[in-house]
């Protein structure tokens, strides 16, 4: 009989969903809304609550799994040398915000999560986003690569010569935040005003035309003029930061996931493309973009590939045994 099941965690401002996997694959999964009220200890404990939960589902004993990985949104900030959540939609100190009801300044995730498990690791969730696609997805062992999700955020995880690259807190890949505008009135939820999310998520391009962002989308899609101006201005800073970040990390691979790209991307990656590759060749030259090859499962994937053992990877890259859990 198995005995060495792993588990993750995939949190963010919504919900937390938690995924338990074997030898053969992953195994379950279940969600629930992401806690915003109690203690500072209330995240991480629902997170446990749920690894048993999805443990009970799947008809195993919690106590066989000893190692989790998690994919969080960030920024995270470190408290004693372990990671803790400062995350603006979880944690609710100084934000006044209603639906924020907590006067956390951070999460102690890992502290929490290490009384209960032997082996933590926890990631960004672009970061960990990024080691899934490398491992099962549409950069696998690329050494020059980063993964983007362009949604209601804008996030990104870098690899460069092969090493996933996290900072001094585990931070790196907020580009979202780069500054892009210094007039432009778009106010991030970060508190920036003509950063990169706040220029172009779907909740800020859409909140310009009050409506919502599916619709806008859609909109755009069908030639309303407005609805395409604002897609396609998006689109073209979203491509000038892509070349920002070729620039910079002389990156080889763009992998992107999201709901905006993932909807849209047939009509918004030539304008995207354009921008990369219409400045400085040298840089640019052989820089290529896809889309997600893990679509809606990427962050659950790449938790669980945090903590998963090296002899699981070949199997799984054949059998895609995730996809049983996105049916």
């Amino acid at each position: 009989m198995q005995d060495h099941y792993i588990g993750s965690l995939d949190i963010g401002g919504t919900k937390i969903a938690a995924v338990v996997a074997g030898k053969q694959g992953p195994l379950a999964r279940v969600t629930a809304p992401t806690p915003k009220e109690g203690d500072r200890r209330a995240l991480p404990l629902k997170g446990i609550e749920l690894l048993q939960m999805v443990c009970s589902q799947a008809g195993i004993d919690p106590g066989l799994v000893r190692s989790v990985g998690v994919a969080s949104s960030g920024p995270f900030v470190h408290e004693d040398g372990l990671i803790a959540l400062s995350s603006p939609n979880i944690c609710g100190a100084g934000r006044n915000a209603p639906d924020l009801p907590n006067d956390w300044r951070t999460v102690p995730l890992e502290l929490v999560l290490r009384e209960r498990y032997a082996e933590v690791a926890i990631e960004n969730d672009c970061v960990a986003a990024l080691a899934g696609e490398r491992a099962f997805g549409a950069v696998q062992d690329e050494p020059n690569c980063v993964y983007v999700t362009w949604s209601t955020g804008v996030g990104f995880g870098l690899c460069v010569d092969g090493h996933l690259l996290r900072g001094k807190n585990g931070n790196a890949g907020h580009a979202g935040h780069m500054l892009m505008s210094e007039t432009e009135d778009a106010l991030c939820g970060c508190g920036n005003r003509g950063d990169l999310e706040g220029l172009i998520s779907g909740r800020n391009v859409a909140n310009r035309l009050n409506m919502p962002a599916a619709e806008l989308f859609n909109a755009a899609r069908d030639g309303r003029a407005d609805a395409r101006e604002a897609a396609e201005t998006a689109a073209r800073r979203f491509g000038r930061a892509l070349y920002n970040l070729a620039a910079t990390l002389d990156t080889q691979h763009f992998v992107i996931g999201g709901s905006v790209w993932m909807h849209h991307a047939d009509w918004l990656a030539p304008l995207v493309r354009d921008e990369i590759e219409q400045r400085l060749p040298a840089l640019t030259a052989g820089v290529t973009i896809s889309s997600s090859g893990l679509g809606g499962m990427v962050t659950d994937v790449g938790a669980l590939s945090l903590v998963l053992p090296k002899a699981w990877i070949p199997p799984w890259r054949t059998t895609t045994p995730w996809q049983k859990l996105n049916t």
